[in-house]
């Protein structure tokens, strides 16, 4: 269905908002009534939609009164039982109706049939779909060669039709099925005996290199011709250690692993050193501040963490001691 539009302007566009701007400043929506005023004009907008009764009523009373637009829309309001000011058929909207019987045999706009589909058809969508759930991980390109459709039908097919996306695959540390039954095990007996309102803290080192990382998938160059354009990495990146302990209270760090300004490898006597002169006296300053109740502290199984001289400091700093 098409809307037609009655404007009745009582002034002049020119006086109404000029003649460089277009005579609705803002166009109401389908169904809306609305008036505007201003100092020098009245405007009324009334959308309708037209059912194929007022169309085919319309063309045959056109026929009828040799083609007479007035005499059309009198009989239209006639018919239709419309007030004085009812709005009926716009004289362009009846000239549309009649050009389209006369060029279709009907007042109803055929929907053009466009080019049709070749590739994006239901049978080509089904093989698409079934190759890709065979073999997500082959490339686009490489199916559509082996279906024999063009690789940009392909690509439309798997965004358009299928909505698919194409994630890139996640490199994690590799678990084995008896690690993910101790995860489990570990987390419920941390919530057995670590009670709400004891004080847990976790710690870890992590290492930050320096040197800066470039994601060649992000980076594109623009040019005429291939700059040849690369990045140049050190082999062995200059980075900084890093340790920290969090709890529910905030975190105890970082602490840097240098000597002389250098970076060094932490083993049993540097991570003691790191408890003795910088954990403790942070963990004493935080325990005059707040009630903290049992401290439980976290640790992983790195080798400077289970050596004894680390294990020795540790029972001194936490004497009940204890492994999850």
């Amino acid at each position: 269905t098409n809307a037609s539009i009655l404007c009745i302007l009582i002034k002049e566009h020119r006086l109404f908002c000029g003649a460089h701007k277009p005579i609705f400043p803002e166009m109401p929506k389908e169904g809306e009534c609305r008036w505007g005023k201003s100092n020098s004009a009245v405007l009324l907008v009334i959308t309708m939609v037209w059912s194929g009764e007022h169309r085919g009523f319309a063309v045959r009373t056109f026929f009828e009164n040799g083609r007479s637009f007035v005499a059309t829309q009198r009989a239209f309001r006639l018919q239709f039982n419309l007030a004085r000011h009812d709005p009926v058929p716009h004289r362009n909207v009846i000239a549309n109706w009649v050009r389209t019987f006369e060029e279709t045999g009907s007042t109803l706009r055929l929907r053009g049939s466009g080019r049709p589909k070749t590739a994006r058809t239901p049978e080509n969508l089904i093989r698409v779909s079934e190759a890709i759930v065979q073999s997500p991980t082959r490339s686009a390109r490489k199916h559509s060669i082996a279906l024999g459709i063009s690789n940009r039908s392909v690509r439309r097919i798997l965004h358009q039709d299928l909505f698919f996306h194409p994630y890139k695959i996640m490199i994690v540390q590799e678990l084995s099925p008896l690690d993910y039954e101790n995860r489990m095990n570990c987390s419920q007996e941390m919530l057995n005996r670590i009670h709400a309102r004891s004080t847990f803290f976790s710690s870890d080192e992590a290492h930050f290199h320096l040197s800066g990382a470039v994601n060649k998938q992000n980076f594109r160059y623009w040019a005429e011709n291939n700059p040849r354009q690369i990045h140049e990495r050190p082999l062995h990146s200059p980075k900084v250690t890093v340790w920290c302990a969090i709890s529910k209270f905030g975190v105890i760090g970082p602490y840097f692993f240098e000597e002389n300004g250098q970076t060094v490898t932490v083993n049993a006597e540097r991570y003691v050193s790191m408890l003795d002169n910088f954990f403790e006296p942070q963990l004493e300053e935080l325990m005059e501040e707040t009630n903290m109740g049992d401290i439980w502290f976290q640790q992983d199984g790195a080798t400077a963490h289970t050596a004894r001289v680390s294990m020795t400091k540790l029972r001194q700093m936490f004497p009940t001691i204890s492994s999850l």
